[in-house]
């Protein structure tokens, strides 16, 4: 008589939180193209690039999780639920966000859930907007003559989060540039924050958007004027905020900017 064997339940696949980087191709990282290239499941949010979604393995599962301001196709906790469901059967799911998963890309709230769950996880950093949009419209966050800090904040904050508010008196004088993420809809708040606490109304102040992409466009302005310039040029999300004099160095720089990868 054979005895019983006990068989233990195969072990979860791994997810992968792939930073996509903020829309150039060529910005993705080798680690993230060859994840792309052999998963079995691919989860990704709505402003990764069309260049970058075609390295997808042809054979892999895609599930658009893609989250817009007033639009969302899953919720966050849909997304935490497909992932921890996906891993059960496939043994490479990849998360691909947009930038760096770790910045302003709830990242770090999808891979305490995932662990939370007992669930293999992995984070691949991605190129973020915050550096590469400024970067490719001959923008310098640092420069010795400039700027010897920078500051990146969110622009667009969550109700009911840990605190209520960003502290912008500290942020308006905690370095000499700032970079605000998904600013636009409250820059008359935020402009208005940052006069208050006493920043010159003469600072330069830049918004990129489309950063690293054929479409990229920039509008370039003062803490006075740039709120009244955004109105008049029906100037648009997703952009990214560069307040500091840092900005005064597109006018030189702007011609400069790396040739677009994307077809």
């Amino acid at each position: 008589m054979v005895d019983s064997v006990s068989i233990e339940p195969p072990c979860p696949g791994k997810v992968y939180l792939v930073g996509a980087g903020p829309g150039d191709p060529g910005l993705l990282t080798l680690k993230g193209k060859t994840l792309l290239e052999c998963a079995d499941v691919v989860v990704y949010d709505a402003l990764v690039s069309q260049p970058i979604l075609a390295m997808i393995n042809p054979q892999a599962e895609q599930i658009s999780a893609g989250k817009r301001r007033g639009r969302h196709s899953m919720m966050q906790d849909e997304i935490t639920q497909v992932l921890i469901e996906k891993a059960q059967n496939a043994a490479i799911v990849v998360r691909l966000k947009g930038g760096d998963p770790f910045v302003f890309g709830r990242g770090g709230e999808e891979m305490v859930d995932l662990v939370q769950a007992g669930v293999p996880v992995e984070v691949i950093p991605g190129v973020t907007s915050g550096i590469a949009a400024p970067a490719y419209a001959g923008i310098p966050l640092t420069h010795r003559s400039y700027s010897s800090s920078v500051t990146f904040v969110t622009g667009h904050e969550e109700a009911g989060k840990y605190r209520p508010a960003v502290n912008w008196q500290a942020i308006a004088h905690g370095s000499e540039t700032i970079v605000i993420y998904m600013g636009v809809h409250n820059l008359p708040y935020i402009t208005a924050q940052l006069d208050q606490a006493g920043l010159s109304l003469e600072t330069p102040i830049a918004l990129v958007r489309w950063g690293t992409r054929p479409e990229q466009e920039e509008l370039i302005g003062t803490l006075k004027t740039i709120v009244a310039q955004v109105e008049a040029a029906q100037f648009g999300a997703p952009a990214i905020v560069i307040i500091g004099n840092v900005v005064n160095l597109h006018e030189t720089l702007s011609g400069c900017r790396p040739k677009f990868l994307i077809p």
